[in-house]
């Protein structure tokens, strides 16, 4: 699907309504009644059900949000560093194994052109992510990002 507004650092950031605005406001709402309750009603079993079920709301938003990145990151790990394997000549090349996970997400944003010297100074400076985004002077969209 095209994007209307061409992705840069501004706006990279995907926020999903559904979850951002209704699932997370939702978990904290369960979890801060769930406390009320049980500050109302602490010598019943069922309150202390209740806040078990409200400590487990949030933790589990969290994670349903949380495990497919993680699972996303891996994948353009790999897709980067075959990316940097064909773009890189040597000795560069030989240290992608250096650059972190954090790192090479980061680099997707970047053009074909710009990755040799990104790639370098990234491994000089260990630079940070959001340094490496900063650094990108042509924005190469990912809008496949959950």
């Amino acid at each position: 699907m095209a994007e209307k507004v061409p992705q840069t650092l501004a706006n990279h950031v995907r926020r999903q309504p559904p979850f951002h605005f209704f699932l997370i406001p939702c978990a904290i709402a369960v979890l801060i009644m769930s406390i009320v309750n049980i500050v109302k009603h602490y010598d019943v079993l069922e309150a202390w059900i209740i806040l078990v079920l409200g400590v487990m709301t949030p933790v589990a938003v969290f994670l349903i949000r949380i495990n497919p990145l993680k699972a996303q990151d891996r994948l353009i790990r790999l897709e980067e560093q075959l990316r940097l394997e064909s773009l890189l000549k040597e000795p560069l090349r030989s240290r992608i194994g250096e650059l972190r996970e954090s790192q090479l997400v980061a680099l997707r944003f970047a053009c074909d052109a710009e990755i040799p010297g990104l790639v370098e100074k990234t491994l000089k400076g260990n630079m940070q992510p959001k340094e490496i985004k900063k650094a990108i002077v042509t924005w190469r969209a990912d809008t496949f990002r959950v």
